[in-house]
C-alpha cells in the first residue's frame, strides 16, 4: 500500500478510509469535541474525535509533537479553512495510536520562533520541522534535480571525485586530515574538485559535472560556510564564450523556474574587472542601482587645497559617489560613521560637499567657483545632491567608495528587491600586487591560461597580464568563478614563480597535473556556480545557514554533534600526534 500524506488530501477523498503518519502540531478541546493539527512533511490535515469516540481519552492526552498513526474517514469540514490546501476537509478518527511521546521541547515548533540561531541549530532536527526551513531544503532538492536534468541534457556526464585528496596552494586554508597509515603525513579535504576535473579531460571525458561538496577552513559568514556545494563543471576544446553560454543557461533557467523576481535576459552583461572596479570599487557589483564611481581628479589638477594637491603630486585619484536628493538625509554624526567605514577600507578620510541654496561640505571652503561649476556639468549636480570624495591610490579609493556606494545605497532604500540582475565579469589580471608583503599573488585561480599564452611573461608587465578567468555576479554577490585552464606547463610554471614557488616545488605540489599533462592534455575551461548562494538569492535568505540542512554556526561549531571534539588518548597515539600548548587558545 502507498503512502498517503496528509497534504494530499481534498474534498475529492470524501468517505475514503485513510491511515495517515505524522507529529501534533496542536490540539484543541472545544467543548467536548478535541481537534487535532497532525502535520508530515506534506503540511497539515485535521483530526476530529467526539467524546463517545473510543479514543478519546487517549487524544486527550496528546501533547505537541507526539509522533501518532491515525486511521479514519475523510468528511466534510463543517467550518472550512481556506488558508490550508486540506482546509475543506478533516478526518473522523476510529484508530489512534501513539508511535512516540515528545519531552518539553527547547523551543516552539513555529514559523515565527524567536528562538537563539544557535538553539535552533544544537536541536537543528526539530527547527527544520518548522515549515520555512523545510520548504527551503524541498527548494533545494527541486533546484538541484533540476539542474542534474538540465546538465544530463546538455551532454554532461556526472563523476564523483575523492574528498580525501592532497593539501595544495589554491588560496584558502585547507582542512587537513591525519593518516594512521603514514604517521606525520595528512589528507586534504578538497577546496573544489579543481585537479581532479582538469584529470578527467586529460582522460578524454570532455563534459563533466558534479554537485560537489567544497571544505575551506575559513571565518564563517553570512554567505560562507566551512563546507558549502557547487556545480562544478567543466569543458574540453572550447572557448570563454562556449563556457558563458553554458552558465548563462543554467542560471538563466534555474532562477526563472524557481523565483518570482524579474531575470535578466540573456546575453548577461559582460564587464571587465577594470571597468567594474573603477566604476563599482568591486568585482561583484549590484546593478541594480546607480550611484557610479567617478574620476575627478581632472576637475581638481589645478587645486590649491594641499589634500587634493599631495595626491594628485603623488600620481593618486581623486574619486566620487553622488547620493541623490540626499544632502538633506546625512546629519554630521552619519557622515562620521561613513567616513569610520572608508577608513577600515584603507583609505584616509572622507570629504563632502551638499548641493543646495548654498554650498556646504567639509571641502566646500577649498573648492573654487571654477571646480564647482565643473562638478556640476561632470557629476550632473541637481538640488539637494550629495557629494562623497575619497581620495588616495587608485585600488584603496575604488575598493573604499565601492564599499560606501553599498552602504549608502542602503541606507536610502534604493536597492529594489523585485528582480535578480546578473551580469558576468571577466578579463581579470593575472597576478596582483600584495603589498602588505611586498610580492605577487595570483587576482584569481592559479591554473587559469593568460591572455597570449606564455609569451605574455615575456612581454609584458605583471600587472598587465589578464586571464581568462570569469565570474557570475548576481545582485551584488559572486555566484560562479570560472577560467580557461592553462594546459602548458611551461607557462603554468612561471605563473607559479612569479608568486613565489619553484617549478620543483610547483611539480612536486602539483605531481599529477605535470605528469598526466605531458601525456596528451586538451584544451578546456569550465566554472562552478554556488548552490548554497543560489538557494539564498531565490528565497531571499541573508544567511546561508538557512539553506543548508545541517550548517555549523558562526563560530563553525557543529553544536549538534558537538564538533570539532577532543580525540581520546589512543586515538592520538593511533595517528601519532600529540597536541601541544593550550587547545582552547
Amino acid at each position: 500500500m502507498s503512502r498517503i500524506y496528509n497534504g494530499s488530501l481534498n474534498i475529492n477523498n470524501l468517505n475514503e478510509e485513510v491511515t495517515l503518519f505524522g507529529w501534533v502540531q496542536k490540539k484543541r478541546n472545544l467543548g467536548g469535541l478535541i481537534f487535532i493539527d497532525l502535520r508530515d512533511r506534506s503540511g497539515i490535515v485535521q483530526l476530529a474525535l467526539r467524546p463517545e469516540n473510543k479514543n478519546y481519552e487517549l487524544a486527550e492526552s496528546l501533547k505537541s509533537e507526539y509522533v501518532i498513526k491515525v486511521t479514519g474517514k475523510v468528511v466534510e469540514r463543517e467550518s472550512k479553512n481556506k488558508n490550508i490546501p486540506t482546509g475543506d476537509i478533516e478526518i473522523d478518527v476510529s484508530e489512534l495510536e501513539i508511535l512516540n511521546t515528545c519531552d518539553e521541547l527547547p523551543f516552539t515548533i513555529d514559523d515565527n520562533t524567536n528562538a537563539l540561531e544557535d538553539t535552533r541549530l544544537k536541536y537543528r532536527y526539530l527547527d527544520i520541522r518548522r515549515n520555512k526551513l523545510k520548504n527551503n531544503l524541498f527548494l533545494r532538492n527541486d533546484v538541484l534535480h533540476f539542474i542534474r536534468n538540465k546538465m544530463y541534457d546538455l551532454g554532461f556526464i556526472e563523476v564523483q571525485t575523492p574528498i580525501l585528496t592532497a593539501s595544495s596552494p589554491e588560496g584558502a586554508r585547507d582542512f587537513v586530515v591525519p593518516s594512521r597509515n603514514f604517521k606525520g603525513k595528512f589528507y586534504a579535504l578538497p577546496q573544489a574538485p579543481q585537479i581532479y576535473k582538469e584529470l578527467l579531460m586529460v582522460g578524454g571525458f570532455d563534459k563533466y559535472f558534479q554537485i560537489a561538496p567544497c571544505f575551506r577552513d575559513e571565518d564563517p559568514r553570512a554567505d560562507r560556510t566551512l563546507e558549502f556545494y557547487q556545480l562544478d563543471l567543466e569543458m574540453s576544446f572550447v572557448t570563454e564564450d562556449e563556457v558563458l553560454n553554458v552558465g548563462e543557461e543554467i542560471f538563466h533557467d534555474v532562477f526563472t523556474t524557481f523565483s518570482d523576481k524579474k531575470v535578466s535576459p540573456r546575453p548577461f552583461r559582460r564587464i571587465s574587472y577594470l571597468d567594474a572596479m573603477n566604476l563599482y570599487g568591486t568585482d561583484k557589483p549590484d546593478l541594480r542601482y546607480e550611484m557610479l564611481i567617478n574620476d575627478i581628479t581632472d576637475v581638481f589638477k589645478n587645486t590649491t587645497f594641499s589634500v587634493f594637491r599631495s595626491v594628485i603630486d603623488e600620481d593618486g585619484i581623486i574619486n566620487a559617489i553622488v547620493a541623490k536628493n540626499a544632502a538633506d538625509k546625512y546629519s554630521r554624526k552619519d557622515l562620521d560613521a561613513l567616513t569610520e567605514l572608508v577608513k577600515k577600507r584603507k583609505a584616509s578620510g572622507l570629504a563632502f560637499l551638499k548641493f543646495g541654496e548654498e554650498l556646504t561640505g567639509s571641502i566646500a571652503k577649498y573648492v573654487t567657483e571654477e571646480e564647482v561649476k565643473e562638478l556640476k556639468e561632470k557629476l550632473k549636480i541637481e538640488n539637494n545632491d550629495l557629494v562623497l570624495i575619497v581620495s588616495g591610490k587608485k585600488m584603496v579609493v575604488k575598493k573604499a567608495l565601492g564599499a560606501l556606494r553599498i552602504e549608502v545605497a542602503n541606507n536610502l532604500g534604493i536597492i529594489p528587491n523585485d528582480r535578480l540582475e546578473l551580469c558576468i565579469v571577466n578579463d581579470f589580471p593575472m597576478f596582483e600586487y600584495d603589498e602588505d608583503n611586498n610580492k605577487w599573488d595570483f587576482c584569481h585561480n592559479p591554473f587559469s591560461l593568460p591572455h597570449d599564452g606564455i609569451d605574455a611573461y615575456k612581454n609584458k608587465n605583471y600587472e598587465d597580464i589578464l586571464a581568462y578567468q570569469y565570474d557570475f555576479v548576481c545582485n551584488g554577490n559572486e555566484m560562479a568563478s570560472g577560467a580557461i585552464r592553462n594546459h602548458d606547463l611551461d607557462s603554468l610554471a612561471k605563473g607559479f614563480e612569479i608568486v613565489g614557488y619553484s617549478r620543483d616545488e610547483v611539480e612536486k605540489r602539483f605531481r599529477s597535473i605535470f605528469t598526466a599533462f605531458r601525456y596528451g592534455c586538451p584544451p578546456h575551461g569550465g566554472m562552478a556556480p554556488g548552490i548554497d548562494r543560489i538557494l539564498m538569492l531565490i528565497q531571499d535568505e541573508n544567511n546561508l545557514r538557512e539553506v543548508q540542512a545541517f550548517p555549523p554556526n558562526a563560530s563553525g561549531q557543529d553544536l549538534m554533534m558537538g564538533s570539532p571534539s577532543d580525540l581520546t588518548p589512543v586515538q592520538l597515539e593511533e595517528l601519532g600526534i600529540q597536541i601541544k600548548g593550550d587547545k582552547d587558545v
